[in-house]
């Protein structure tokens, strides 16, 4: 185990970041460790929880999935992806809010989607399913709004011209795990193993969520480490400044699927970094590879 942890925290290393992992066999509960009960910033990896809380409703009649809502134009929340980038009215059932929210990571329909299901009933959920490091402190809009405050600026792009100014980073709540919607490895991982075991919530809302994980449109990251045509990964990544994560679960063709948390910090304030994107791949394989050894 010390050989591969050690491997592990020279690649994080080596791709300037400083990294968290955990590795799990979701059947097996065998599993490598490197920072894992950690508290980690979850930026979008919140949209997984949320989620869980949505489809646990949705099966308690708490709310109904195909119920339409109407998203205004002036109300978006900042996104490069979905309907945050739209400029016209958008009309979408909830089901179909929180499919975007996960495939391309759509903060506007998170916000969406969490104002229906309400952030109280997301943190009772994660207490419920012994998530106890997992708090979700805010919606996308409200992060964006503090990071915005914090650093004395009106638009992102004048934050990214001003993220390397001294003291800058330390000022973002938002890349604070105590200030922010925050988790850890562990947490995320425990919390993937109970939806492939449809032991978040009935398995026809656990096979629900596992579609969304499946069709996430990002390979850069945990997919990168897995390139091989029977080998199916599905994840949900966050990203936020200097934050760059994903967790996701890794499944072989004889059986064996495998639950991974990454969650990464870089050193430098660039918006463009592949080596730390290409670093959740190469940890995650490490650790997968060590666990299917006999």
């Amino acid at each position: 185990m010390s050989d591969v942890r050690t491997r592990i925290e020279a690649a994080f290393r080596d791709a300037g970041v400083t990294g968290f992992l955990h590795v799990t066999d979701i059947d097996t509960g065998r599993e490598v460790a490197v920072g894992a009960d950690e508290p980690v910033v979850l930026a979008s990896v919140f949209k997984v929880p949320l989620l869980v809380a949505f489809h646990r409703q949705a099966a308690d009649g708490l709310l109904d999935p195909t119920e339409r809502l109407t998203l205004r134009p002036q109300d978006r929340t900042t996104g490069p992806t979905g309907v945050s980038v739209l400029l016209d009215e958008v009309r979408m059932s909830l089901r179909d809010l929180a499919s975007l929210m996960i495939t391309v990571s759509d903060n506007t329909s998170a916000d969406a989607v969490l104002d229906q299901v309400g952030l109280t009933a997301v943190n009772a959920t994660a207490a419920a399913l012994g998530l106890s490091g997992t708090a979700v402190a805010e919606s996308g809009h409200d992060l964006f709004d503090t990071m915005l405050a914090d650093a004395g600026v009106t638009t992102l792009g004048e934050l990214w011209s001003r993220l390397d100014e001294p003291g800058m980073l330390g000022r973002l709540r938002a890349l604070d795990p105590y200030r922010t919607s925050r988790s850890t490895p562990r947490d995320m991982t425990r919390l993937l193993g109970l939806i492939w075991r449809d032991e978040a919530a009935p398995p026809a809302e656990c096979a629900a969520m596992r579609r969304l994980f499946g069709l996430q449109v990002w390979p850069h990251r945990l997919s990168s480490g897995f390139p091989y045509d029977d080998v199916v990964v599905s994840g949900k990544t966050g990203t936020l400044l200097t934050i760059r994560n994903e967790v996701g679960v890794v499944e072989y063709p004889d059986g064996g699927r495998y639950a991974a948390a990454v969650f990464t910090r870089s050193l430098l304030p660039i918006a463009v970094l592949p080596q730390a994107d290409a670093v959740i791949g190469t940890t995650a394989r490490l650790a997968v590879e060590w666990l299917r050894r006999p």
